[in-house]
């Protein structure tokens, strides 16, 4: 799952980045309103982190024009501000949660894959297909049952083809889930992380909709 994080304390930031990468999640970092108005105008993003303190253009400035824009990106407001009147401006903004400053990062990670739940229309923790299962709390996959070790990109992979069983996944939209801005990417990474899958849960359950991209077909 590719993040946005949108926070102009440096040390802040850099911290709660390197935390979520090795989590597994896929986060870009902006340090001021116009950036962040930037990056989400020319990529695409799962959830958004939002500081309300920022340069440029403030937090709420940024959410409020992100919904006057009709953008439905799930956005977590992380701030300092505590007074119920701020929660209430956030969350009037357009805000889907609200988490005040300082908080440990095992919380903030079960808020994002609640929000990740809420937006993909799922209320059960563990996603199903067929006989593959995965759990985004303990990070999870198994195979009948039985766990599967997969890499952290392989794991972002899968929890995509998963999140939208049946839809056709270009290599564009795959490399949107697993590179960021940072990350040396490769012209067939995409295509190897796909083979790695398909010998562990089988050369079908990944299908090539040539021309087009890759689907995991939707199952019972």
């Amino acid at each position: 799952m590719r993040l946005l994080l949108v926070e102009d304390d440096s040390m802040v930031g850099e911290g709660l980045r390197k935390a979520l990468r090795q989590d597994g999640f896929t986060v870009d970092w902006v340090q001021d309103g116009r950036a962040a108005e930037l990056a989400v105008n020319n990529e695409n993003y799962d959830l958004m982190l939002l500081d309300l303190g920022l340069p440029k253009k403030g937090g709420l400035e940024v959410l409020s024009s992100l919904r006057q824009a009709g953008n439905r990106l799930p956005v977590l407001v992380l701030t300092a501000r505590d007074a119920v009147c701020d929660r209430v401006k956030g969350l009037d903004a357009g805000a889907d949660d609200y988490l005040v400053k300082p908080f440990d990062v095992e919380e903030l990670e079960a808020r994002i894959r609640a929000l990740l739940r809420r937006q993909a229309g799922r209320a059960d923790t563990v996603i199903r297909q067929g006989d593959v299962t995965l759990n985004p709390a303990s990070r999870e996959v198994c195979l009948k049952g039985q766990p599967v070790a997969v890499s952290g990109r392989e794991y972002s992979l899968l929890a995509a083809f998963l999140d939208r069983p049946g839809a056709v996944l270009s290599l564009a939209q795959l490399g949107e889930k697993i590179y960021g801005w940072d990350d040396d990417v490769g012209s067939n990474t995409v295509e190897v992380y796909i083979h790695s899958l398909r010998k562990k849960f089988g050369a079908d359950f990944i299908k090539n909709v040539r021309g087009v991209g890759y689907m995991v077909p939707r199952q019972t």
